[in-house]
């Protein structure tokens, strides 16, 4: 589905991703985990055209796209969370669900059936629709970040650091209702995540960056069983 071929990214001068190569099936769950400053959402932002490759190819179902500006990425079915949510905290629940429902092409049947079924999910939105985005708890921002995703009906979405700052208990019913997300909706699902134990438990396959090169790979549960890992970022 996703395919990156030996990318390279710079800041100015300075080469943060180093000949980087991953995939991601459709209907995967993809966990890209490091430390800090490792490049995890470089590689992100690069993948959303928010950034540009020096040299190597991206491409999204069989057509490469690291050529295209952010808003023809996003309408081809490519949603990125990014860290801290970036919402429209004036506006109400519902209107910042209005505003990501104008990817999606629907017509407003459609975008209303699309609105619900988000709803179901975000039960908490539901209630809180017509709450201003900005007096939400932090964890129900970042899920109203997420429900406005949707609304632009994606194929596939990448979360930056979706648990940061949120209360542990918050956190267990995000990932329960991203698992719902992938389950019904069929979406493919690209994560970054600090909470490196929780995102190799939920993902199906792993990508340690270190540096801004891919390390290791493979799946979350032999990973997990992986001794690097296990000293390096799990303190085993």
């Amino acid at each position: 589905m996703l395919h990156l071929n030996n990318v390279h990214v710079s800041y100015g001068l300075a080469e943060v991703i180093h000949g980087v190569t991953l995939d991601v099936e459709e209907n995967e769950s993809i966990a890209l985990v490091g430390s800090n400053g490792a490049g995890k959402s470089t590689i992100l932002k690069t993948i959303s055209s928010l950034m540009h490759p020096d040299s190597g190819t991206i491409t999204f179902l069989g057509k490469p796209i690291h050529h295209l500006p952010a808003f023809k990425v996003a309408r081809l079915g490519i949603a990125h969370i990014p860290e801290h949510r970036r919402l429209f905290p004036e506006l109400s629940v519902e209107d910042n669900l209005d505003v990501g429902s104008c990817f999606s092409g629907d017509n407003k049947k459609e975008r209303k059936k699309t609105k619900e079924w988000t709803y179901s999910i975000f039960q908490i939105l539901g209630e809180r629709r017509k709450q201003i985005a900005g007096t939400l708890s932090g964890g129900e921002q970042q899920m109203l970040a997420i429900a406005r995703s949707l609304m632009m009906k994606p194929q596939f979405i990448m979360l930056d650091e979706p648990s940061l700052g949120i209360a542990p208990v918050i956190v267990d019913s995000l990932y329960r209702q991203l698992r719902k997300i992938r389950k019904e909706g069929k979406i493919t699902i690209l994560l970054v995540e600090q909470d490196i134990l929780r995102a190799l438990q939920f993902c199906d396959r792993g990508y340690v960056l270190e540096n801004g090169r891919i390390s290791l790979k493979g799946r979350g549960t032999e990973l997990l069983r992986n001794q690097k890992v296990r000293t390096s970022y799990l303190g085993i």
